[in-house]
């Protein structure tokens, strides 16, 4: 089928490439110049593990090409995939969608003929008909062009694989002929055993938003644990085995630590929140605020326990910080969990060294203060006390004898609760682990 995609940002440069990849004709618009240019040389502008490949593999092809023109998009595609960014507005936790809405504003002068208009992105629930009745007004096609919605459900570092080989395709429509077309968009998928919800438009918009609404209240209710856990000397990592072994609960995603960031779960949180209040519904949703509230609170409690750990004062000392990014195999530092923890430590006067191996350039524009450095060895050099706050496999597999002879002093909180506890504190660490507590030489008694 020949389809464009409108907006190549992280979700859209992913969904262009992988639907190229599967045998579809594909054009990306976006009105940033500078990226269409980067992505039709084969760059991407952002870390994604294996788009690369998949990117210059569909460009070779012949299959895929970017351009900044909505005209030209318009007169090739017969289904357009919309897959622009909703931040969350600066004033508010509602979903800023400006550039919904600047995408309809350029698509639809140009649609003569009816076509399929999809929507990818995460928006509030209501904005599908909102988009299909400005189209039927602003389209010379008019009201032949059909609205869907199919919300996208990629994972940052896995996001190829997400886009190729989902766990399920749900899409949002009004119209058999909709679905038909969808359908045959994915039909490689179909057959491969996909299985697909078709529904109506507002629960296809609901499902994304309540999707990551589940995965971040089991998030904060583990953590909410982690919490508990430390003020009575219980251990975060064996409750969270014991109640996963439980099959209605599961043992996924009950990873006590720093909690989640990035740039789609905390605004997709607050956006869902602001929309339920908007339509008269927000007490529904009241509890919403308190997983907000403990994601954010994981946070000071890491510097909390950086403070203790190096005795109260942390002024003037040098503090290895191992990652930046809100997640590994991402670059992405969005509403990072690791970032905030490092701005609050430069407040308490510490001298921060950063190093993530793939996000140090981002990070270094949102916290010019900090020192970054290009390697784990940089970082730990001469460190009075060492933070691992994104779990990349490399600090995961950090040997503590060969670190104790790299830093200053034997001093780690693990945020992620990645590392060996028994391990490092063998080798003579003084290791703290949220919800689990410090253990190692200098390590306070544990509560009774």
């Amino acid at each position: 089928m020949r389809l464009s995609v409108i907006g190549t940002g992280y979700l859209g440069a992913t969904h262009a490439a992988c639907m190229a990849d599967l045998g579809h004709e594909v054009i990306g618009l976006d009105v940033d110049a500078a990226k269409v240019e980067s992505l039709n040389a084969g760059r991407v502008p952002f870390h994604e593990p294996g788009l690369p490949e998949v990117l210059q593999r569909a460009l070779a092809s012949g299959r895929l090409r970017f351009t900044t023109s909505f005209q030209e998009a318009a007169a090739f595609a017969e289904v357009h995939f919309l897959c622009v960014g909703t931040p969350q507005l600066d004033d508010s936790g509602a979903a800023d969608l400006a550039q919904v809405n600047g995408a309809v504003a350029g698509l639809a002068p140009y649609l003569t003929e009816p076509t399929l208009v999809v929507g990818k992105s995460t928006v509030p629930v209501g904005t599908a008909q909102r988009l299909a009745d400005a189209f039927a007004a602003a389209a010379p096609a008019g009201a032949g062009v059909d609205v869907a919605w199919n919300p996208e459900f990629l994972r940052e570092g896995f996001a190829v694989a997400d886009t190729l080989r989902p766990d399920r395709l749900v899409v949002g429509v009004t119209t058999t002929s909709a679905e038909q077309k969808l359908r045959q968009v994915y039909a490689q998928m179909l057959d491969a055993g996909v299985p697909i919800v078709v529904t109506d438009l507002p629960t296809a918009e609901l499902v994304k938003a309540a999707a990551n609404a589940f995965l971040a209240t089991k998030i904060s209710f583990i953590n909410a644990m982690a919490e508990l856990c430390e003020a009575t000397g219980a251990d975060v990592a064996t409750l969270a085995q014991a109640i996963g072994h439980d099959e209605r609960i599961g043992r996924r995603f009950l990873q006590a630590g720093l909690g989640f960031g990035g740039g789609c779960l905390p605004k997709d949180l607050r956006a869902f929140r602001a929309r339920a209040t908007e339509l008269g519904a927000g007490s529904a949703l009241d509890f919403l605020d308190d997983v907000d509230a403990i994601n954010q609170r994981c946070r000071t409690r890491t510097v909390a326990a950086a403070l203790t750990l190096v005795g109260g004062s942390i002024d003037g000392l040098r503090v290895a910080v191992l990652g930046a990014a809100f997640k590994p195999d991402s670059d992405d530092v969005r509403d990072s969990p690791a970032l905030d923890v490092a701005a609050e430590l430069l407040e308490h006067g510490a001298n921060v060294v950063i190093h993530d191996p793939a996000a140090n350039a981002n990070a270094s524009v949102r916290l010019p203060k900090a020192g970054f450095v290009d390697s784990t060895d940089e970082a730990l050099a001469g460190a009075d006390l060492v933070l691992l706050l994104t779990e990349w496999k490399q600090f995961v597999a950090l040997d503590p004898a060969t670190v104790a002879d790299q830093v200053n002093a034997l001093r780690i909180i693990d945020a992620r609760g990645v590392l060996d506890r028994s391990a490092w504190a063998q080798a003579g660490w003084t290791i703290h682990t949220l919800g689990r507590g410090t253990i190692g030489p200098t390590a306070p008694p544990r509560h009774a």
